[in-house]
């Protein structure tokens, strides 16, 4: 058996194991490539997976347009939420919305292991409310430049996973990597930050890899499922 069907049978066979989908929520600024992560997330674990996704607009549904259009996933796989007000409050205070979008998910596919809800794009202060999500990542990107680790805030030193994306650009905007993963690690500890490019990694291994192992453990024990 290849490597690639034998991680995904593992990871398949963990996920079956869980009472309900584990849920992943997905921040970080505008154009910082939350929408294309999960593209990818997506279209790399479907497979071995059951997915829905949950994306967050103020006033438009053009993230889950573009997963649909991009064919990621079945469109009845996809709910989109027009928050109509700042994104912190539909996935951090009022979180209603989402939950009767992951409640309408849940009930047209029973078989669910998995659902990711993307934030309206926001600043560095955006958090997912812990009745919401499972876990949270953060996504921010080379553009702002190699300062923006360490101008901190709670998505930068508490998500789950932070990811520091398009790092194929850091040439063109005169970022430093280094500084940039340095920073991220003094300020988050023992919390992992993932280096991204989707551009020279389309199935954006690394951040996949830490949502597979997500799914073979339970997040109420940080035990491996049986």
């Amino acid at each position: 058996m290849r490597p690639d069907q034998e991680r995904r049978n593992t990871v398949e066979a963990a996920a079956s194991l869980r009472s309900r989908p584990l849920r992943i929520g997905i921040g970080g600024p505008v154009g910082s490539g939350k929408t294309a992560l999960v593209a990818s997330l997506c279209r790399e674990m479907s497979a071995a997976v059951s997915l829905g996704v949950v994306t967050n607009d103020i006033y438009t549904t053009e993230d889950a347009d573009f997963l649909t259009r991009a064919g990621v996933l079945q469109p009845n796989r996809i709910v989109a939420v027009e928050t109509g007000c700042c994104p912190h409050t539909a996935i951090r205070d009022d979180i209603v919305a989402n939950l009767d979008a992951l409640a309408m998910l849940e009930g047209s596919h029973p078989d669910l292991q998995l659902e990711l809800v993307e934030s309206g794009g926001d600043n560095l202060t955006a958090t997912f409310s812990r009745g919401l999500v499972d876990l949270q990542i953060f996504v921010v990107d080379v553009a702002g430049g190699d300062k923006v680790p360490r101008k901190g805030g709670p998505g930068v030193t508490t998500s789950d996973l932070l990811v520091i994306n398009k790092v194929d650009l850091a040439q063109m905007v005169g970022a430093d990597l280094g500084v940039m993963e340095r920073d991220a690690k003094q300020l988050r500890g023992p919390l992992p930050v993932v280096m991204c490019s989707l551009v020279d990694d389309p199935g954006a291994a690394a951040v996949r890899e830490w949502v597979e192992r997500q799914l073979c453990l339970d997040h109420r024990t940080d035990r491996e499922l049986p």
